[in-house]
């Protein structure tokens, strides 16, 4: 084989290899490209996941303040009605103490 040839035949491989690394090297960048598309994608995803999980759980929370502050309330309803009840039933005694008091009160001044 003539050294033309020879040469010839060396060059055009080394276009080739120069062809075959300018291919990997984009297909490298594209992959690279595709994984950080994917990352970037998977994290919005998470970020919106646990923005709901947050929002279901502070709704869950906010209605269980609000059943407990309704029977804290009805609690203190209860409550408050037998203490008006109890003090009703009261009146007459207190006022027949307080009118023995005032009486003695009188008396011990005659």
């Amino acid at each position: 084989m003539p050294e033309t040839q020879v040469l010839e035949r060396i060059k055009d491989a080394e276009r080739e290899a120069e062809e075959i690394v300018a291919e990997a090297e984009q297909e490298a960048d594209e992959r690279i490209q595709e994984a950080r598309d994917e990352a970037d994608r998977i994290r919005e995803e998470a970020r919106e996941e646990a923005e709901a999980a947050a929002t279901e759980r502070l709704d869950d929370a906010n209605a269980d303040i609000e059943e407990e502050r309704e029977e804290i309330l009805a609690e203190g309803r209860t409550e408050r009605e037998s203490l008006e009840t109890a003090a009703e039933e009261r009146v007459d005694d207190v006022t027949d103490y307080v009118i023995d008091l005032f009486e003695e009160a009188v008396h011990a001044q005659t």
